[in-house]
């Protein structure tokens, strides 16, 4: 089993690559679709969260009411680690689950948005970064997320720099052309990802 993991920057394009990839025959282990079923009703996820943050972070439906959520955790750095205390570890035990079950052969990626941030890339036998330059990430993220400038910039400016993201890439993709060579490129990493995996194997 070859274990990569998959980041790049917000409007980067990573989940674009995700799903060539899985085109391609990777397994894609997304830790953020994760994240939210490991706080779904009825799950522990949730009810450890509610008895955490107080009855206010539940919607009258019974799912986690994401906004009154963040708004807690995003003002208050302890708030925000203690619910990653609860939600990291879920992530964790869930994404071994799906990893175990996809075969010694396989080629797993896993979907890390923060990777280059919380220092993951020691995790993977290869790091692969979705780059693009940041006119085109603001581009994407207002023309095509309907973000406002002033946001867009704010979340770009919350994550790792360029520098620091291609700094821990052993694959870089560039997504700052049109999607043809976007399939191209993805196609030429595939096929080092599959000789690898078959070195290993």
């Amino acid at each position: 089993m070859l274990r990569v993991g998959l980041t790049g920057g917000i409007g980067a394009g990573k989940s674009e690559v995700s799903r060539l990839l899985v085109g391609h025959g990777a397994v894609l282990i997304d830790s953020d679709r994760i994240a939210r079923e490991v706080v779904e009703p009825g799950t522990p996820g949730l009810a450890a969260v509610a008895e955490e943050f107080g009855p206010g972070v539940l919607a009258p439906d019974g799912t986690l009411d994401r906004p009154a959520l963040g708004a807690i955790v995003f003002a208050d750095p302890d708030r925000l680690a203690a619910l990653n205390a609860i939600v990291h570890p879920l992530v964790r035990d869930r994404s071994a689950e799906l990893e175990k079950a996809a075969g010694p052969d396989s080629v797993v990626v896993h979907d890390v948005p923060l990777l280059t941030e919380n220092g993951l890339a020691p995790l993977y036998d290869l790091v692969i970064v979705v780059d693009a330059a940041p006119e085109t990430q603001l581009d994407r993220l207002v023309r095509l997320r309907g973000t406002t400038e002033a946001d867009a910039r704010a979340r770009m400016a919350a994550q790792a720099t360029r520098e620091q993201r291609r700094a821990v890439a052993d694959l870089v993709i560039d997504n700052d052309g049109p999607v043809e060579e976007l399939v191209a490129r993805v196609r030429e990493v595939w096929a080092e990802l599959s000789r690898r995996a078959a070195a290993k194997g």
